[in-house]
């Protein structure tokens, strides 16, 4: 789920690895990227700024646009981003509910590759058409029915809230813990992850202690997708609501808790 800028440089030129890059501007991409890399528009696997923002696609155009990029079922697929870094989880995310679960984020994404002097290019790889069989995984992704009923007392499931603090405490769902999705990284600007232990720590401060079945959830789905990918990391059953707080207080109008206590 993980990889080194050490292991991915050893196998930069392996047949079956597909290194992407993520972003919302292919101008960076042109600037420079990881040798081989394809560039991945965040408008190509998001519905973008309709709707409930930012939510998943059809299977199908997801397909498409993965094997636009020569994926296959059996590729190892390492992902990267010059963005927010959460743009990356949430590409992890959506290769996860498609799926296709050979996929991991660079620790430490491009900023960490630079940083050790490794190489980069401005040259766009030739690639094939790949082919992918869909395998939805319907259980990563929660819906608003989900989130309901987490919220409720009775509920085995615990709500992660992913913003910073002061959001949090502007007004959450009820029941949810926070932990602010850069906690879990060196810094927003150095995003390398601390080691298991430490998040272990530090989900255990806030409540989410191992065993507990996850929701996690944000804005409208990005810094959820990356606690997503954390939990998931530490061996949490998860899933991510989509909608966010963005569906749960602009759109439904549902109930939420101001304050730095759950409920």
């Amino acid at each position: 789920m993980l990889v080194s800028t050490a292991w991915l440089a050893d196998h930069l030129n392996d047949a079956n690895v597909a290194v992407i890059q993520v972003g919302h501007d292919h101008g960076d991409y042109e600037k420079e990227h990881i040798p081989n890399a394809r560039f991945l528009s965040t408008n190509d696997f998001t519905t973008g700024h309709t709707g409930l923002m930012v939510e998943l696609p059809a299977s199908d155009k997801l397909r498409q646009t993965f094997e636009d990029l020569g994926i296959n079922d059996d590729t190892r697929v390492v992902i990267y981003t010059t963005d927010w870094y959460p743009v990356a989880a949430r590409a992890f995310f959506t290769f996860d509910y498609l799926g296709h679960t050979n996929t991991a984020l660079l620790d430490g994404s491009l900023a960490q590759w630079k940083a050790e002097n490794r190489p980069t290019g401005t040259d766009e790889p030739k690639i094939a058409k790949g082919s992918i069989t869909p395998r939805v995984n319907q259980s990563v992704l929660a819906l608003l029915a989900d989130a309901k009923a987490a919220s409720q007392p009775d509920s085995q499931f615990v709500l992660v809230d992913s913003r910073p603090k002061k959001r949090y405490t502007a007004g959450h769902l009820p029941r949810a813990d926070d932990i602010f999705w850069e906690e879990t990284v060196a810094s927003a600007k150095k995003p390398i992850f601390l080691p298991p232990e430490d998040l272990r720590r530090l989900f255990s401060s806030r409540g989410v202690a191992p065993g507990h079945k996850l929701i996690t959830y944000c804005e409208i789905g990005l810094q959820a997708s990356h606690m997503y990918f954390v939990a998931k990391y530490l061996g949490y059953e998860v899933s991510m609501f989509d909608g966010s707080f963005y569906q749960w207080n602009d759109v439904e109008h549902l109930a939420s808790v101001k304050g730095n206590a759950p409920r």
